[in-house]
């Protein structure tokens, strides 16, 4: 099977080259041409537009970094809109918000083609693991055709029926992420300011009921205050941001959520929008001392 691939950030790499590794024939694009080069020693082939990689290519998978972007990949000069046709398959995998998802869906559609959104749960070690966990919803026909590449990518794979509802499940579980990671934070800093060990809270933390990944995996790093970036605050803050929108199209309270955007709003405010989401640890332990200070 051979398979374009557009953006080569964090994610978009670690997931062409699992498909390169596994014997796909890949064609990659990427904004920042030179990112494209790291590919071409795996054996990808290289395109200079969107257009050209879609011509090409039967199925092309996207994986970009907001709304903004994915968008101007579509509609922009020489982008996907300008060649997709009957018989090609676009699949957006970047997070984005259902109206975005909605809005391509119907570009491609209208010409022919047929789109997929499917969203990933997981940042660059399961990308570059192929453990992601991928939320497609969309053209079922489209679903069934790519699943070989989805078993590459990911440890499983959901079809959550009409396009949008992949949007909508990633935002929830991001919003979910991105407000344990707050807490989380709130928790590390209340326990050194009360004169415990931080190390101990992890291990206690790991035996109880509220045991996770995200916990074992980020709390070691964060205590060495060492955020090599799995995973960008900017888009985590994004990702809130969106969800809390698509609490407000719903009616849905989220006062947790919205607490926990002001933390990585504040993050980023302080320079620390390209470390990694873990990385609000710092705005909290400042916004602390700012409290402390005042007192």
């Amino acid at each position: 099977m051979e398979i374009g691939f557009l953006g080569l950030g964090i994610m978009g790499k670690a997931m062409a080259v699992n498909l390169l590794r596994h014997g796909f024939k890949v064609t990659v694009w990427n904004r920042t041409l030179s990112k494209c080069e790291e590919l071409a020693a795996e054996g990808a082939s290289i395109e200079e537009t969107p257009a050209a990689v879609i011509k090409k290519c039967k199925y092309t998978i996207a994986m970009l970094s907001d709304p903004s972007a994915a968008l101007s990949v579509v509609f922009d000069k020489d982008g996907v809109l300008e060649v997709i046709c009957d018989g090609k398959g676009y699949i957006d995998m970047s997070t984005v918000d259902p109206d975005t998802s909605l809005k391509i869906s119907e570009a491609i559609e209208h010409k022919g083609g047929y789109f997929l959104e499917a969203p990933v749960s997981g940042s660059k070690k399961p990308a570059e693991d192929g453990q992601l966990v991928i939320l497609a919803a969309g053209k079922k026909e489209l679903y069934e055709e790519i699943i070989p590449a989805f078993d590459v990518l990911g440890k499983k794979s959901f079809y959550l029926g009409q396009v949008g509802n992949g949007a909508k499940m990633k935002l929830v579980v991001n919003m979910i992420m991105g407000s344990m990671m707050n807490a989380f934070s709130e928790g590390l800093c209340l326990a050194d300011r009360s004169g415990l060990s931080c190390q101990t809270l992890l291990d206690v933390l790991d035996l109880g009921g509220i045991a996770n990944p995200m916990f074992k995996m980020k709390g070691p790093t964060m205590l060495q205050s060492s955020y090599s970036p799995a995973f960008p605050l900017k888009h985590q803050q994004k990702d809130m941001r969106l969800a809390l929108a698509l609490g407000d199209e719903n009616a849905v309270s989220m006062p947790v959520a919205a607490a926990a955007n002001e933390a990585f709003k504040k993050a980023r405010s302080l320079g620390l929008g390209d470390l990694d989401f873990s990385a609000v640890y710092e705005a909290v332990k400042v916004a602390e001392g700012s409290a402390s200070a005042t007192k």
